[in-house]
């Protein structure tokens, strides 16, 4: 039995949703250090511990994508000057 596969056009808004949560987790993790007041602080833990476990969802839906890009093994080397 074939295993469901997500459309393209689902498999590009899953990516972009991928990337705006770990966009949205790396802000709320260096907030923190900005935040001086306890209460928010523990708020923003909340959020960053949700937006975690909503990251591993995803990634679990990921794997139905019926295409995949190769991950090269070398990276170019970004231009400096």
């Amino acid at each position: 039995m074939n295993k469901p596969a997500l459309a393209p056009h689902e498999s590009i808004d899953l990516h972009e949703i991928l990337n705006f949560k770990t966009l949205c987790l790396a802000k709320s993790k260096l907030m923190q250090g900005l935040v001086f007041d306890q209460e928010l602080k523990d708020l923003m833990q909340k959020d960053v511990e949700q937006t975690l476990q909503a990251l591993q969802d995803l990634q679990a839906l990921y794997g139905q994508v019926p295409f995949q890009a190769p991950v090269p093994e070398s990276r170019p080397e970004p231009i400096i000057q």
